[in-house]
């Protein structure tokens, strides 16, 4: 099974956000114990290095980062794949780029807090507390 895991589920993570720890903390252990398993977008980086450098600090975010790369794999991107996300029902773009790089990687589901904005993804998506559930 592979999954990708969204931007949001890093940074609960990364900014020790009390309320969602526990379940993203779980998909990412997941993701660590089966290499192969676990997807991210390649924009997901860029997004966790501002964000994580303005809230956490960038010592922080560097070692996160750096653990990222050693435990998930990523996407690969192209001009196709970005023309697909423009015909995703998507109202923020971004949520479409993480579709398509779950297309891309053939996750069975994308997992985020955000699933409401996913109703209309190729790509099924599930909460980090749903996945926790059933794994």
């Amino acid at each position: 099974m592979k999954i990708l895991v969204d931007t949001h589920v890093f940074l609960d993570v990364l900014l020790a956000r009390e309320k969602f720890l526990v379940p993203s903390q779980h998909v990412l252990t997941w993701c660590e114990e089966r290499p192969g398993s676990g997807w991210i977008a390649w924009h997901t980086l860029s997004n966790l290095s501002f964000i994580g450098n303005k809230l956490a600090g960038k010592k922080r975010t560097t070692f996160v980062l750096d653990h990222i790369l050693d435990c998930f794999e990523v996407a690969p991107t192209s001009s196709e794949a970005a023309r697909a996300s423009k015909t995703y029902e998507f109202n923020d773009f971004e949520d479409a780029l993480q579709a398509a790089a779950a297309v891309v990687c053939k996750a069975d589901w994308i997992i985020t807090r955000n699933q409401a904005d996913f109703k209309k993804s190729p790509i099924k998506a599930i909460s980090p507390k749903a996945f926790m559930a059933q794994h």
